[in-house]
């Protein structure tokens, strides 16, 4: 598609809109970027654009009827469902998202992991292979940046390795990834989906276009429809996959391959997502043997299951990453001693009641907090001790630790979004940390 000259509306002003609309820019667009944000808040993103002579229009100006353009591109942050974008679909305005954008640009083959939890460090992993192997690649997407943000490098690329979200696979056309990767599907997004019929629906967006020279590596515990594309399986809780786990080791197709006690990487969600990263790998052509070797040293991100410290007895585990019922499970299996577990945040329309017995199983107490605190207490409490720290970080660090006994784990696995109490995940989990870090010891040699 040519841009030059064509002037083009880019809705939400975060990273995947900044990175399209200069993305557009440098493709001889006239473009101006719409953010419902007060002009306060955007003005030092409005000063940034500027100089690469791109206007912004915040708060009511955003979205003006008076602005005329060719087309729109809608950040993935951006609900369609919101008045922002509304007014340029009735005024008949064609609508692109920036994933679509950015791939109708990529000059190199993509593999696209999607799936509800594990695609920041199945990404990761993904991109840290490929470099130990010779592959030219690098990260991006909903991992950050932003495709459009990388996909000038495309032409000096082997593969350009994304991680997508079901709100960045809503509006593609023709995104066709050669390896497309699916990690699992568990409740999240109902802030934003009616159903989880929808939400799975935008996700199985990204085997819409493959076809049967294309790969898709998948979790065999995902029920999917009848896919074009060949297929690789894996699963660290079922066999009958290509890739299964036996005695603690990654087995491919019958054959050991890849030891756990050789990564860093503990609980068997990060199985998978190794298993899925070896799945790339044979889809590629790599050789297994080097490849898995090449994930032995990696370690996880901060905020997914990060052992923080150890006071007088009792491991405390930072997994503010954990967004929805699906990553509490997870983060409660990989634990072999008993828990206390901080859990709540934003109420996103989830239930917790399938967590119930599990909770009561594993944990000694839960600690709970945030808008959802309230219908948690009232589910957990009757099977474990339950308490209430309200909308108070530092009250659920400290109840937490006067439930705990020494040989214990503190586990914070809020299970939903942070956006109640704290900016972002990396807020909430940097909070927690500190904390820790300045809780009292009553036995120093109990301490680490």
């Amino acid at each position: 598609m040519t841009y030059t000259g064509k002037s083009i509306a880019v809705l939400g002003a975060g990273e995947s809109g900044q990175s399209a609309a200069r993305l557009l820019r440098r493709l001889g667009a006239e473009v101006t970027v719409h953010d419902g944000a007060s002009a306060d808040q955007l003005d030092a993103v409005c000063s940034a654009l500027a100089v690469d002579g791109i206007r912004l229009l915040a708060g009511p100006e955003a979205g003006s009827p008076g602005e005329t353009c060719d087309m729109a591109v809608l950040s993935p942050g951006i609900d369609p469902a919101v008045e922002l974008v509304q007014g340029f679909v009735r005024r008949g305005i064609p609508l692109l998202g920036e994933l679509e954008l950015a791939v109708r640009e990529c000059c190199c083959p993509v593999v696209a992991i999607t799936g509800t939890n594990g695609k920041t460090t199945t990404t990761q992993l993904v991109e840290r292979m490929f470099t130990e192997c010779g592959v030219r690649t690098v990260a991006a997407g909903n991992i950050g940046p932003a495709f459009s943000g990388r996909v000038g490098e495309s032409g000096k690329l082997d593969v350009m390795t994304l991680e997508v979200s079901s709100f960045q696979l809503e509006a593609v056309e023709t995104f066709r990834p050669r390896i497309a990767v699916w990690l699992g599907f568990a409740a999240d997004h109902l802030d934003r989906y009616a159903t989880m019929e929808e939400y799975f629906a935008a996700k199985l967006r990204v085997f819409e276009r493959q076809t049967e020279e294309d790969w898709a590596v998948v979790n065999l515990r995902t029920a999917l429809p009848a896919l074009k594309a060949r297929t690789l399986r894996f699963s660290a809780y079922e066999a009958g996959g290509d890739f299964e786990l036996r005695d603690g080791c990654i087995h491919f197709r019958g054959e050991p391959l890849l030891r756990m006690a050789d990564t860093q990487l503990r609980g068997l969600h990060n199985v998978e997502n190794l298993m899925a990263a070896l799945g790339v790998a044979a889809a590629w052509g790599l050789d297994l043997g080097a490849a898995a070797r090449s994930l032995c040293d990696y370690r996880a991100l901060p905020h997914r299951c990060e052992p923080v410290r150890t006071v007088d007895g009792v491991e405390w585990v930072n997994d503010s990453k954990g967004t929805n019922p699906d990553s509490v499970e997870k983060a409660l299996l990989s634990e072999t001693r008993r828990v206390v577990l901080i859990a709540g945040g934003k109420d996103k329309g989830f239930e917790y009641d399938a967590l119930t017995d599990l909770v009561a199983e594993r944990c000694r107490a839960a600690v709970v907090l945030g808008e959802m605190a309230g219908r948690i207490e009232a589910l957990w409490g009757a099977r474990l001790p339950c308490h209430n720290a309200g909308r108070s970080l530092e009250r659920a660090v400290t109840l937490a630790q006067s439930s705990a006994l020494p040989g214990d784990v503190v586990l914070f696995s809020p299970g939903t979004s942070s956006f109640d109490m704290f900016k972002n995940y990396a807020d909430r989990g940097n909070q927690f940390r500190a904390l820790v870090q300045a809780l009292p010891t009553l036995h120093p040699l109990h301490t680490s």
